[in-house]
């Protein structure tokens, strides 16, 4: 089948492209507002751009609340979300108020970040500390805004849970990595082989 995104006439149940571009890691973000409130959210639309210097990404539909306390106080914690904590994870993409801490609706605790203001999520099994590079609304062909927001940050510190530590690397399987398919559904890393490039 061929199919254009504009006009979305593909004649399926549910539009394919979010399963295409799949599986994507969960960024789960959390900031904290200016009057010190934390707040907590999921995000698919993420990942790494470069490691020197280490950049990740995310963006955001809509001028969430993420958004706006990262452009007010230019940082963020990207919280690596394991399996075990899936559940505790979706309760966070809640529509609460501004204003509410999801971290305290789902019963996660907190942890105070190394040089950044926003706390972590204790039990992680990694957390990348961010301090703001840009943000920027993106457009289609025409030049249109499209409500969606990219916001890319340099990791200024990084903080990895002793017990993932195996044989001197991060041991995946034992995290089992979260990561987000199309529709409705996830999927958590389970398997792993190496694969060495062509010299």
């Amino acid at each position: 089948m061929q199919f254009d995104p504009a006009l979305n006439n593909h004649g399926l149940t549910y539009n394919p492209f979010k399963a295409i571009v799949s599986p994507r890691p969960i960024g789960w973000i959390s900031t904290v507002s200016p009057e010190g409130i934390i707040n907590l959210a999921p995000y698919s639309f993420f990942n790494a751009f470069t490691d020197k210097p280490p950049i990740v990404g995310f963006s955001s539909n809509g001028y969430k609340d993420s958004v706006k306390n990262i452009e007010a106080t230019g940082e963020f914690v990207c919280n690596m979300v394991g399996l075990n904590m899936v559940e505790k994870m979706s309760l966070t993409s809640a529509p609460l108020p501004y204003g509410v801490s999801e971290m305290d609706y789902a019963g996660l605790e907190s942890v105070n970040s190394h040089v950044v203001r926003p706390s972590r999520v204790a039990g992680v099994p990694a957390a990348l500390e961010c301090r703001l590079l840009s943000i920027q609304e993106l457009h289609n062909l025409d030049g249109q805004g499209v409500e969606s927001w990219l916001v890319l940050g340099q990791v200024v510190s990084i903080y990895i849970d002793d017990a993932y530590i195996k044989d001197g690397i991060l041991d995946t399987l034992a995290i089992k990595p979260l990561a987000r398919l199309g529709y409705q559904d996830y999927a958590a890393v389970e398997r792993v082989f190496s694969l060495a490039r062509p010299s």
